[in-house]
């Protein structure tokens, strides 16, 4: 016994001497790159073959949502940040809570690494919030990544992507329906440089708490039952729009002085529609490519508003000579915003509408104006008797017109050019309603004996000038053939006829 125990020591220590030996003839004597392949191949032999017996095989997977999906917002991740706030953990250390002025109650929602626990069908999922740092690198901002990590049993991977992520997006649309609010975007990272930094099309956002509605504007009946038919009819249209071979999109162009109320009417309509407005500067922009990415991460049932479209860029007539001052240092062009309106990238989501404000129609490119891309113009011209009604109920909360002598006061309105903003300023100086309306006709009479100062030559310089400020209660609707019909009327005509008529509300096609 003591003789075999004497031979396996024996035995032992010679392999191991061996073994020793051979590593140090190895180590000396075989090449680097050599050992590296030698020893990754008995590692990977080892792992294929013996590793099952020693390290089992995971049983769980993890499934990444990320926040953005190509171009345009992951519908999963939406939901997925709405449907999560009725899972928190109510053993949570840390989570976010929300609330503003506007809003009726409190949100709460995850933070950075943040877990939360579902159930479903007997198996439990975990949810984790991930938020990777943004990075500055040359110069150049890049917004941070965010993305929930859904980790489950391998064997329910089949119910969680057939059953449980689509009830998510199910759920996450009952919760919006119940606390449906119009709510304002505007972006919240514009670059940061000269270069033109990545804005990453990010939007800030809060709710539209904006009391303007259409039977509080001060516009003509019918043209405000014109606006309003049209916007029912596009709702009502999606099968049409597809089978006409159309992006089911509407472009809406409101142009005037200011204070008619462009802004009101916008309001008005998202309050109408319950659709998202999202208010964009093309000057925050760099180029086309950040202008298709920003508008791409919009949401359908949305209002995409640019204001003052004359004055963001270069937007004027094509035709026209390129200035010689003009370095050409941005590559925001018209043609960019003409591809996304009407081009491959409209069909880019459904029910959207599509808005221009702008004071000055006639600096605005012919191309852009054309049908199919703003369908509907709309001028925002000056107060009218009928708007003054509106006006007056609004304010005043008159309601029977006979009790109280308007005549005068309507009088002047259609004589002379005024703003729904310049009568209501003097409608809200006092609560008594005869001093109110006395205020307004002071002004008015104001207005009319400087009016009666102006020299001869400036009136007729005046005139010359009016090509487009076509009188309304607020709202004209325009289309092509009957604005080009109006424009025969040339300027001696006019002469003939005496005083150039900017009151008269016409309606073309």
């Amino acid at each position: 016994m003591q003789s075999m125990a004497t031979n396996v020591f024996s035995a032992y220590a010679s392999v191991a001497a061996s073994m020793m030996l051979f590593r140090s003839v190895a180590y000396d004597m075989i090449p680097e790159p050599v050992k590296s392949a030698v020893f990754s191949a008995l590692s990977h032999l080892f792992k294929r073959y013996l590793g099952r017996f020693f390290n089992p095989p995971p049983t769980q997977i993890t499934v990444v949502v990320d926040e953005q999906c190509g171009f345009t917002r992951n519908q999963i991740y939406d939901a997925a940040e709405v449907y999560l706030r009725t899972v928190q953990d109510p053993d949570s250390e840390r989570f976010k809570v929300n609330k503003s002025s506007k809003q009726k109650s409190i949100t709460v929602s995850m933070v950075k690494n943040q877990e939360a626990f579902d159930y479903f069908n007997g198996h439990k999922l975990r949810w984790q919030f991930v938020v990777l740092d943004s990075e500055n690198k040359e110069g150049r901002y890049q917004p941070e990544k965010r993305f929930f990590e859904l980790t489950l049993e391998k064997q329910c991977k089949d119910d969680v992507l057939r059953e449980y992520l689509p009830h998510v997006i199910a759920k996450a649309k009952e919760i919006r329906d119940s606390e449906r609010a119009v709510k304002l975007y505007t972006r919240d990272r514009p670059f940061d440089n000269e270069d033109g930094g990545n804005g990453g099309g990010y939007w800030g956002c809060i709710n539209l708490d904006h009391p303007s509605t259409f039977d509080k504007l001060a516009m003509d009946p019918c043209l405000k039952r014109s606006i309003i038919e049209d916007l029912d009819r596009f709702l009502r249209r999606r099968d049409y729009y597809k089978k006409v071979g159309k992006a089911w999109k509407r472009g809406y162009l409101l142009y005037g002085p200011p204070g008619t109320g462009k802004s009101s009417l916008i309001a008005a309509m998202a309050n109408y529609l319950k659709f998202d407005v999202y208010d964009l500067e093309l000057a925050s922009l760099y180029s086309n490519s950040e202008l298709r990415s920003t508008l791409l991460s919009t949401t359908n049932r949305s209002i995409i508003v640019i204001e003052d479209i004359d004055c963001s860029v270069q937007m004027h007539d094509r035709i026209s000579e390129p200035d010689a001052d003009d370095s050409s240092n941005t590559r925001l062009t018209l043609s960019g915003v003409l591809n996304f309106i009407d081009g491959l990238w409209s069909a880019c989501g459904d029910e959207r509408i599509i808005i221009f404000t702008t004071n000055h129609k006639d600096k605005l490119d012919p191309a852009l104006l054309r049908p199919g891309r703003m369908d509907m113009h709309i001028c925002m011209g000056y107060c009218t008797p009928e708007g003054f009604d509106v006006l007056a109920l609004n304010y005043l909360g008159i309601k029977d017109q006979t009790e109280v002598p308007l005549g005068e006061i309507k009088g002047l309105i259609r004589e002379l050019d005024i703003t729904p903003a310049e009568i209501a300023e003097y409608l809200m100086r006092s609560e008594d309603v005869d001093l109110a309306l006395q205020g307004v006709l002071d002004l008015l009479k104001k207005k009319r004996d400087e009016k009666t100062l102006v020299p001869v030559d400036e009136k007729k310089r005046d005139i010359g000038e009016a090509k487009d400020v076509i009188k309304s209660d607020g709202i004209v609707a325009h289309k092509e053939q009957k604005t080009k019909s109006a424009k025969i009327l040339n300027f001696s005509t006019r002469k003939r006829l005496g005083r150039f008529n900017n009151r008269k509300a016409v309606v073309c096609g």
